[in-house]
């Protein structure tokens, strides 16, 4: 069993409140999404275990079970093309549960046109893997999002 937590501060949404398809279909994988503070911040990692996947915009730590969390700064962020965004670590690095991965600014993204709703998903899991999936409220950097049984 996996808690992942947040990887950032906000207001936790669900993936049906994600402006993109292919996360609010859940089509990538079961998980929610935070709407972020508008204020530079550091998106840190929602659990112990290996950077499998890096860019700017987004990033995979992978845990002890196998465990694949995506955690995705924005949405169409990709276009920035890094613009705004600094990765702290490195595909291959272990990282511990709330070590900031990447330093970002949500409001800049605002600017840019593109939303900064920021997916948390569980890869390669089926929806009923999860549960106590926060969708809703107020939440803390480092606060419980969902369980992976």
């Amino acid at each position: 069993m996996t808690t992942v937590t947040s990887p950032l501060a906000g207001r936790a949404v669900g993936l049906a409140a994600v402006p993109d398809p292919v996360f609010s279909g859940a089509m990538v994988g079961p998980g929610t999404a935070i709407d972020p503070v508008r204020e530079p911040t550091e998106a840190v990692a929602p659990v112990d275990g290996l950077v499998v996947s890096m860019h700017p915009h987004a990033f995979v730590v992978m845990d002890a079970d196998g465990h694949g969390v995506l955690t995705h700064l924005g949405i169409d962020t990709v276009q920035l093309n890094g613009e705004g965004f600094e990765l702290l670590v490195s595909k291959g690095d272990q990282v511990r549960r709330g070590q900031p991965v990447i330093k970002w600014n949500p409001a800049a993204v605002e600017a840019a046109g593109k939303s900064p709703i920021s997916p948390i998903v569980a890869l390669e899991a089926s929806a009923d893997a999860l549960s106590t999936v926060a969708e809703s409220g107020e939440v803390a950097t480092g606060g419980d999002l969902f369980v992976w049984n």
